[in-house]
C-alpha cells in the first residue's frame, strides 16, 4: 500500500508539474523566489460566442503577460449580438485548431492554459441526450380501499416528462403494512392489484429529468445538464471532447469545473440499487418517508441522512473521480470547485488535484480609508472558514496548489479598486489558498468599441479597464505572496473533524447542496464551526478532516499524517457532534492508540442512518463504555490508551494547552496569519486588517534568526529581535512575511520608522496632464491645490476614465534622515511614482505610501505621478448619451443585484490624485 501510494503522489507530481517551466522573476533578489508562471495570478477567460482569431488572441495574450498574468482559463459562453458569423462551433475541427493556436501563443509568452470542460455552466451540452441528463425524483400518491382497483394507469403527470419511468411502487396500510407492488405494474401502466381489506396509500417513484440545460452556453456547448451521478452518462459527456481530441494531449494544463449547480438533480436512474448495495436496505419501502413533509421526525431524518450519503459516493466515484481519471489520460490535471455540492465537500476538493472555492460578494474590513458604497456591493461577506474546506483538501492531499475564483461581485461594475481587491485576496491567502484566479478576463477582439465585450458578474480585469495600465501592482504583490505561499509545504498543528453526519441529519428536503450562499444554514450554527473560528482568533492553525481521511490516516512519532506527501499534525480535535459512524470513532481511538493525541470537545451520541440501528447503537455505546476518563486539572478528563492519548474537555484550548500544543500570541494584536515550513525554516504570513497601525514586538513559536520581507515593495532586511521577540511595523491595510531560518540569505538590517522628524508637504504648483483614455482627452491643467479632476472646469472631465500626469517640484533643504517616505493620501485609484526621473513602483493600495530615500537629493526634487481612475465616470456618460453598448445573447448584461444595468443614475466617482502629498524624515 506504501509503495502504491507513493507511485500514486509521483505521478500527480508529474501530471501537475510537468506544464510548468521557470520564468524570469518579478524582482530578482536572494530572498524572493523565482517567480513562475503558476506562482502569479490567473483569470478565467470568456470566449464570448467562441469569435476568436489567432490576430486577436496573440494581442491580448501579450498584454496579459506584459501585465503580470501567469496564465488564463477558457470558458466559451454565449456571445454578442451582430457577430454571429465569427462564432466557432464548440469542439468543432476549428475551434480545436484556435485552442492549439492559444496553448502555442501561451507557451511562447511564458502563460498557462486551463480549459473548462464544457461552456458556461454545469456541464451537459448536445451530447447529452434526455436519458443521460440531470435526474429528479418525481413522486405520485393514491388511495385504494378493500376491492378497489385503480382506474388510471400509473404514468406520470409531469408535463414533459416523456423519458419518465416508473423504479418503484410501494403501498402503505393503515396498519403499518408496507408491500412492493412494482411487479403488480402491467405492460399499460396499469396495476393489477387491489387490497383484500383496509385503506391503502400507494406512493410511485419515477425517475424524471430536471430538464436543466447548459447556462450560458456557448455555441456548440448547448444542451441538457448532465446526470452527475450516473458514470455511464459522465463517460458519454467526456467521449465528445475525447473525439475531438483525438484522444491526444491538448497541452492544457488542467481541465476545470465550475461550482456544482445541478438544480433539483435528486436522483440517478440506479439509486435503488446503489441505495441498497451501501446501505443495506430497500429505499423503496420508505418512500412515504421520503417524500414526507415532516421535519422533525427522528426517523426521517436518519433516512435522508442515508440518501445524501449515497448521493455522496454516486457523485464522488461516477463523476468526480471518473472525471480525474480522464484528465489523467490526457496528462493533464483537474480543478474543481466542489462547493455547492449534495455530498461530503472535503472528500469531493480531495478527489481531484487542485481544489477550488471561490469569494461571491464584498468582506467589511476596518481599513483606514477603504471605500465601501452600500449600494455598491452584494450583502454577502465571503467567509474564510468556507474557504478553508478547499485548502484543507489539499493540505492533507499533500497537494501543492489550492485555488479560487476571485473578486466575483465584488462591487457593482466599474467601481472595484485595487485597494478593494488586495484585503480579499489577502483573506484568501490566510485561508491557505495559494493561488488566484481572477473573475474574470473576456475575450474582446479590437474592432469593438469600448469598453469591449464584457460579461456579467466580473470584476473586469482586462486591458480596457482604465486601470488596466497599473494592473501589474497588484499582480507582482500577488505572486510575490504565492511564490512563498506555494513553497515548502502548510504548517497548521492542528486537525478537526467534520461531523458531516450532522449537517445530513435533517429530515426536511431531499438532495443537500452545500453552497457558499447558503453557509447560514449549514455551517455558521454548528459546533465545528464556532470551534473553529475560536481557534483561528486564538492562534491556532488547522485543516479540517472528513470520515474517509482519518479511515486512510496514520501515526508515527505521535504525529498524525493524512498522505504521505502531507505535512503530519499534532493533535486531532472532535468538535461537539450528534452522530458520527461507528467505524470513524473506532479509527479514532486506533490512532490514539497508535500515539496520536485526540481531544473531544463532547463524546459523540449516536450512530447516523437507519439500517440495522439498534445494533449498531449498541456497539457504539460498548466502545465508548471503554473509555474511561480519570479527572485533571482545568476540568481535562484523559485518557491514555496505547502510546496516546484521549482527552474529553469542554474548554478546547485548555486541553491544547495541557498537550504543550501552543498558539501564536501575535494574534493578540488584532494581525493574522498563516505559516509555512521549509526545510530551514518557516514563513510568517502577517495581514493587518484591522483600523489600526500596528507597531509591537512578537513572539513567535519558531526560534530563529527573522528576516522581514515586504511582498508589496519586494524590501528586505533583518528585523530587531529583543528577549526572543521580534520587531514589527504594519499600518492598517498592509502584510509582510516573516522569514524564521537557521540560514538568513542577506546580513542587511530592516529600516524601522521610528521616531518622524519633520514633514515636507508638497504644495507647490501641479500640472496635469491626460496621456490615454476618453472618450476624449481633456485639456491640460495647472492646479494650485490637488482636487478631483471631476470638479475641474474643463466638461471632458467628468465623463473622463483613464490616466491623468501630475508633475510638480520640491525642495529638500538636507538630506540626513535615515529613510524619508511619501504619502500620497487620498488617490482615486491607482499611482504610479517617479523622483527624480527614477521610478519608485506602483502605489496601488491604501496607504498609498513608499519609502523614497534612495530617490532624494538635497535642493530641488521633481516628482511625477501617473493616476488611473475607474471606469465608471466614462460609463455613466455612455448611458446618459444611451450608446448602445450592451448588446448580448443569454443574460446580456445586468448589475450587481441581476436587474437591468444603468449606469445614468450614478453619481461621478471622484478621480485623480487628491492628496495631500507628504513627504515624512524618520530618525
Amino acid at each position: 500500500m506504501q509503495l502504491q501510494r507513493f507511485c500514486s503522489i509521483l505521478l500527480l507530481s508529474i501530471l501537475t508539474f510537468s506544464l510548468v517551466k521557470a520564468q524570469k522573476p518579478v524582482k530578482s533578489t536572494s530572498s524572493w523566489p523565482v517567480i513562475e508562471k503558476q506562482m502569479k495570478p490567473w483569470t478565467r477567460w470568456w470566449w464570448m460566442g467562441n469569435a476568436v482569431d489567432e490576430q486577436n488572441l496573440n494581442l491580448v495574450l501579450k498584454k496579459y503577460a506584459d501585465a503580470g498574468l501567469g496564465g488564463v482559463e477558457i470558458t466559451p459562453i454565449y456571445g454578442a449580438k451582430g457577430y454571429e458569423k465569427q462564432y466557432l462551433q464548440f469542439l468543432s475541427p476549428e475551434w480545436i485548431n484556435i485552442l492549439h493556436v492559444t496553448v502555442n501563443k501561451a507557451n511562447t509568452l511564458g502563460l498557462g492554459v486551463d480549459m473548462n470542460t464544457g461552456t458556461g455552466w454545469p456541464f451537459g451540452g448536445p451530447q447529452i441526450k434526455p436519458e443521460q441528463a440531470a435526474t429528479k425524483l418525481i413522486t405520485q400518491q393514491y388511495s385504494l380501499k378493500a376491492g378497489e382497483k385503480l382506474t388510471e394507469a400509473i404514468k406520470v403527470k409531469e408535463a414533459k416528462q416523456d423519458f419518465a419511468q416508473l423504479k418503484a411502487l410501494t403501498a402503505y396500510g393503515n396498519n403499518g403494512e408496507v408491500i412492493d407492488l412494482l411487479g403488480k405494474v402491467q405492460s399499460d401502466g396499469f396495476l393489477n392489484w387491489s387490497p383484500a381489506s383496509g385503506n391503502w396509500n400507494i406512493y410511485a417513484a419515477f425517475a424524471g429529468k430536471t430538464r436543466q440545460m447548459v447556462k450560458r452556453a456557448a455555441p456548440g456547448g448547448e444542451g441538457f445538464t448532465l446526470d452527475h451521478l450516473d458514470k455511464n452518462a459522465v463517460n458519454i459527456y467526456l467521449k465528445r471532447f475525447s473525439d475531438a481530441f483525438g484522444g491526444k494531449p491538448q497541452g492544457i494544463r488542467s481541465f476545470f469545473n465550475d461550482s456544482y449547480e445541478v438544480y433539483g438533480a435528486t436522483w440517478t436512474p440506479t439509486f435503488f440499487q446503489e441505495f441498497k448495495k451501501n446501505r443495506g436496505y430497500d429505499l423503496a419501502a420508505h418512500l412515504k418517508d421520503l417524500t414526507g413533509k415532516d421535519s422533525t421526525d427522528t426517523n426521517i431524518a436518519r433516512l435522508k441522512s442515508d440518501y445524501r450519503e449515497t448521493m455522496d459516493e454516486l457523485l464522488l466515484h461516477n463523476f468526480t473521480q471518473n472525471w480525474t481519471n480522464w484528465a489523467h489520460q490526457l496528462k493533464s490535471v483537474t480543478k474543481n470547485q466542489s462547493h455547492g455540492s449534495p455530498g461530503n465537500l472535503l472528500d469531493l476538493y480531495g478527489a481531484v488535484d487542485i481544489p477550488e472555492t471561490e469569494t461571491f460578494g464584498s468582506s467589511y474590513f476596518p481599513i483606514k480609508g477603504i471605500r465601501r458604497d452600500a449600494g455598491d456591493v452584494r450583502n454577502v461577506d465571503p467567509d474564510p472558514i468556507m474557504s478553508k474546506f478547499a485548502s484543507s483538501a489539499a493540505h492533507t492531499g499533500g497537494k501543492k496548489l489550492t485555488s479560487s475564483e476571485t473578486f466575483t461581485w465584488l462591487t457593482e461594475h466599474f467601481k472595484t479598486s485595487f485597494s478593494q481587491c488586495k484585503p480579499e485576496a489577502e483573506q484568501l491567502f490566510l485561508s491557505g489558498i495559494n493561488h488566484i484566479f481572477y473573475h474574470g478576463t473576456t475575450n474582446s477582439p479590437a474592432n469593438v468599441p469600448w469598453p469591449g465585450w464584457l460579461f456579467y458578474a466580473s470584476v473586469e480585469m482586462n486591458p480596457n479597464n482604465s486601470l488596466w495600465p497599473q494592473a501589474q501592482g497588484l499582480n507582482n504583490y500577488i505572486a510575490r505572496c504565492q511564490s512563498i505561499l506555494q513553497s515548502g509545504k502548510p504548517d497548521n498543528e492542528i486537525l478537526i473533524y467534520w461531523p458531516v453526519y450532522d449537517v445530513w441529519n435533517k429530515a426536511k428536503g431531499l438532495d443537500m447542496a452545500l453552497k457558499v450562499h447558503d453557509v447560514d444554514e449549514w455551517l455558521h450554527p454548528t459546533a465545528f464551526y464556532k470551534l473553529s473560528k475560536a481557534l483561528s482568533k486564538s492562534g491556532y492553525s488547522f485543516d479540517f478532516a472528513s470520515d474517509r481521511l482519518l479511515k486512510q490516516s496514520t501515526v508515527s512519532q505521535a504525529l498524525i499524517s493524512t498522505n504521505a506527501a502531507a505535512a503530519p499534525y499534532q493533535v486531532l480535535i472532535v468538535p461537539q457532534c450528534e452522530m458520527m459512524n461507528l467505524e470513524t470513532l473506532n479509527q479514532i481511538i486506533k490512532l490514539a492508540n497508535n500515539g496520536a493525541k485526540v481531544i473531544f470537545q463532547a463524546l459523540p451520541k449516536d450512530v447516523p442512518g437507519l439500517n440495522n440501528l439498534e445494533a449498531r447503537r449498541a456497539q457504539f455505546k460498548a466502545v465508548l463504555a471503554k473509555l474511561i476518563f480519570t479527572a485533571g486539572a482545568d476540568g481535562i478528563k484523559q485518557f491514555k490508551v496505547g502510546k496516546g492519548v484521549v482527552l474529553l474537555a469542554d474548554d478546547v484550548q485548555k486541553a491544547l494547552n495541557s498537550v504543550s500544543i501552543k498558539r501564536e500570541t501575535l494574534t493578540d494584536t488584532g494581525l493574522e496569519f498563516i505559516r509555512r515550513k521549509t526545510t530551514t525554516g518557516k514563513y510568517y504570513y502577517l495581514v493587518n486588517h484591522t483600523a489600526q497601525d500596528i507597531d509591537t514586538e512578537l513572539a513567535l513559536n519558531e526560534r530563529g534568526q527573522v528576516l522581514i520581507m515586504d511582498p508589496q515593495s519586494s524590501n528586505v532586511g533583518l528585523a530587531a529581535a529583543r528577549d526572543k521577540k521580534v520587531r514589527v511595523q504594519l499600518k492598517s491595510g498592509e502584510s509582510l512575511f516573516l522569514k524564521v531560518d537557521k540560514n538568513p540569505t542577506t546580513n542587511t538590517p530592516w529600516v524601522y520608522l521610528n521616531k518622524a522628524a519633520n514633514t515636507i508637504n508638497l504644495n507647490q504648483a501641479w500640472k496635469l496632464h491626460f496621456t490615454e483614455g476618453g472618450p476624449e482627452l481633456p485639456a491640460n491643467q495647472n492646479l494650485s491645490k490637488l482636487v478631483s479632476w471631476t470638479t475641474l472646469t474643463d466638461p471632458k472631465l467628468q465623463a473622463f476614465s483613464g490616466t491623468g500626469v501630475y508633475t510638480s517640484s520640491f525642495n529638500l533643504s538636507s538630506k540626513a534622515a535615515k529613510e524619508y517616505v511619501l504619502s500620497l493620501n487620498e488617490v482615486d485609484e491607482s499611482a504610479r511614482v517617479w523622483i527624480n526621473g527614477k521610478e519608485v513602483g506602483i502605489l496601488w493600495s491604501i496607504p498609498f505610501q513608499a519609502r523614497v530615500g534612495k530617490y532624494l537629493k538635497a535642493g530641488q526634487n521633481t516628482i511625477k505621478i501617473e493616476v488611473v481612475n475607474l471606469m465608471a465616470n466614462r460609463i455613466r456618460d455612455i448611458d446618459i448619451k444611451k450608446i448602445q453598448w450592451r448588446n448580448y445573447h443569454e443574460i446580456n448584461f445586468v448589475n450587481i443585484n441581476y436587474k437591468d444595468f444603468d449606469a445614468s443614475k450614478w453619481e461621478v466617482m471622484p478621480s485623480g490624485l487628491i492628496g495631500p502629498v507628504t513627504i515624512t524624515a524618520f530618525n
